[in-house]
């Protein structure tokens, strides 16, 4: 473990517990700033990865996050925000974690040492070659992520290995890499910060940019979005005068004619324009 990068001792912060509230934010906000430089240098990957997905799901797949601790919940984050944000199917885009639905809110201990559990896991989802995993994990070692990628392999899935220590072996399992190298954290081993951090911009991009690809946008606002509080109602009617020029009552009344269905909303407003 000494050996990570993500566990090892960051020389800047090493008197952080003598620092005031002020001198420690600062701290950590100066280590913050180095995670999209970090992101950037591997761009690349992250489009490959999206490619990956976007013809997994072309074709019948699904996309599934898996992983353990921090990793795991961010991948939960993203899938669950799918749905709601670009109106895909709750069984499309997946999150598991080891340890299973308690470990979002409290640790399950060594859970993420269970080289096999990941793949059962996945069974249990109906996993098959038609879909893709992306694996998380800030070590890059982390049984429970590791094994599950490799039985994903075996199958002949499109694989994806996310994490932050350039010696993990998480790569050998994915036919895409994306390492974002973040260093070590303001605090020894929290990778929750930097690391965690750096995933969570990982997989803004990749499910953003997948939903782009599969005609979930137009320009740049949300077309297929579901509409469940009065504030997204709002964003819908001004998403609708956006594109088609109509005031705040026709668009309004275009969402209500169409049961707050945006497209169809719109096709009304551009009927009648």
């Amino acid at each position: 473990m000494k050996d990570l990068i993500t566990e090892s001792v960051n020389p800047l912060t090493l008197d952080i517990d003598r620092k005031d509230s002020l001198e420690i934010v600062r701290l950590i906000n100066a280590e913050d700033a180095k995670v999209a430089a970090a992101v950037e240098k591997v761009l690349p990957q992250i489009a490959q990865a999206v490619d990956l997905i976007v013809s997994a799901l072309q074709n019948g797949g699904r996309l599934f996050y898996i992983g353990a601790g921090t990793s795991g919940r961010l991948g939960i984050v993203d899938a669950s925000e799918c749905p709601p944000t670009y109106g895909v199917d709750f069984e499309l885009v997946q999150g598991l974690i080891a340890g299973g639905t308690e470990a979002m809110f409290r640790a399950q201990e060594f859970a993420e040492d269970d080289a096999e559990q990941g793949w059962l896991d996945l069974q249990e989802r109906g996993f098959c070659a038609k879909d893709v995993l992306v694996g998380l994990s800030s070590s890059g070692r982390t049984p429970y992520t590791c094994g599950a990628l490799q039985e994903a392999a075996k199958i002949g899935a499109a694989t994806i290995a996310l994490y932050n220590n350039p010696q993990g072996r998480m790569g050998e399992f994915a036919r895409v890499a994306i390492v974002p190298v973040v260093g070590p954290e303001a605090v020894t081993g929290s990778t929750r910060m930097k690391a965690g951090t750096s995933q969570k911009m990982v997989l803004n991009m990749l499910s953003t940019a997948t939903m782009i690809r599969l005609g979930k946008v137009i320009g740049n606002l949300l077309a297929d979005m579901q509409i469940s509080c009065e504030k997204l109602q709002h964003r819908a009617i001004a998403l609708l005068q956006n594109i088609s020029g109509a005031n705040a009552e026709e668009a309004a009344a275009a969402l209500q004619n169409s049961a707050g269905n945006i497209r169809q909303a719109l096709q009304i407003l551009q009927k009648n324009n």
